[in-house]
């Protein structure tokens, strides 16, 4: 049968113009308005077209990297839980390594009809990645919000914590314990949210420790991976350079840190303090329980979902970043700095 835009607009209570939008799988119109005009299709025995079909079930897209930090996993939670509460269904696709990329992650989303995508740590994190393949994404009409990262060539939404306010917060807590050689041990320069717990770390060891930036940067802060075995290198270096105070930028490295301070036979926190990054799951009952900066994950997440839906009703968020503030939260891994003036290198 085919379906009158008249009637349609009639029983969904909208105009014509409306329907037709939504019949077209055209962008513009509120979720719940797009629902009325599928319900009434339903009600008047009309079908609904191939599109539709796909569409209606109100598929939403997550690509995050590899699931092994835990940090991912919980804010894929938050996500998926929101998501699920405003009746549409998450899709959660996970890069691994050798795996899919993301985009042909992306591409079979959108092959799937998602209605929107919500990429978290993904190239937009990236500084040397092409950021073309989001504006190709918004001229195919699917909606999208960026999450860890950001770029000014894109004209999207992103969340992110305000890296530079974490640093501060690690610095300012071990000086205050009476540290005064603290080193930062963070993934590679090219990540958006590297170069700028770089910048809040700077800045911070200037303002609190009269030190300049060019001797920071090249004493006091070692890239590596975002790893254990990442971590755990980073700091060896850093603790051979004499430093007591170990800030790192995701509670996995810092795990890998206290590793390093124990192969030297060295004890957290008596000798070497060591600060992570994240507050992920079950790092309050490892030995000792991890002082991290804890990363506003259900804020995030929440926002990252209404800013998505919004994108979706046709009522796009302003294409600018929205930074969250994080949390220091001390446990049993930071204590006063030893009394002599550094660590001695490891013959």
């Amino acid at each position: 049968m085919t379906a009158r835009l008249t009637d349609i607009a009639a029983q969904a209570g909208v105009s014509e113009a409306t329907v037709s939008r939504v019949l077209n799988g055209k962008p513009g119109v509120a979720a719940a308005t797009r629902q009325s005009v599928l319900a009434a299709l339903d009600v008047l025995g009309y079908e609904r077209p191939v599109r539709l079909k796909q569409r209606s079930a109100g598929l939403v897209g997550l690509i995050t990297p590899e699931l092994e930090n835990p940090i991912f996993p919980a804010l894929a939670q938050v996500v998926v839980q929101a998501l699920t509460r405003q009746g549409y269904t998450p899709v959660l696709a996970t890069q691994t390594p050798g795996g899919s990329t993301e985009d042909e992650l992306t591409e079979m989303l959108v092959d799937r009809g998602v209605s929107g995508i919500i990429y978290v740590s993904g190239l937009h994190a990236d500084t040397t990645a092409d950021t073309g393949r989001y504006e190709r994404l918004r001229g195919r009409g699917v909606p999208f919000v960026l999450v860890d990262g950001f770029s000014p060539k894109v004209a999207a939404p992103f969340i992110s914590p305000d890296d530079r306010a974490a640093a501060r917060l690690a610095v300012t807590h071990l000086v205050s314990l009476g540290h005064t050689r603290i080193g930062l041990a963070l993934g590679p320069h090219r990540f958006v949210p590297v170069l700028r717990k770089t910048e809040g770390f700077v800045r911070a060891m200037g303002d609190l420790l009269g030190l300049s930036g060019k001797d920071v940067e090249r004493e006091l802060i070692q890239h590596s991976l975002y790893t254990l075995e990442g971590g755990q290198a980073a700091a060896d270096a850093l603790l051979g350079r004499g430093c007591t105070g170990v800030v790192c930028a995701s509670d996995m490295m810092a795990l890998g840190a206290v590793r390093a301070v124990r192969e030297r036979g060295l004890d957290v926190p008596s000798d070497v303090s060591v600060v992570g990054f994240d507050d992920s799951t079950l790092v309050a009952f490892t030995d000792p329980p991890l002082t991290t900066v804890r990363k506003p994950v259900h804020a995030m997440g929440q926002a990252a979902v209404h800013t998505l839906l919004e994108e979706i009703g046709g009522t796009p968020a302003p294409h600018s970043e929205f930074l969250f503030m994080p949390e220091l939260v001390v446990r049993g891994s930071t204590a006063s700095a030893p009394p002599r003036a550094g660590v001695r290198p490891r013959p």
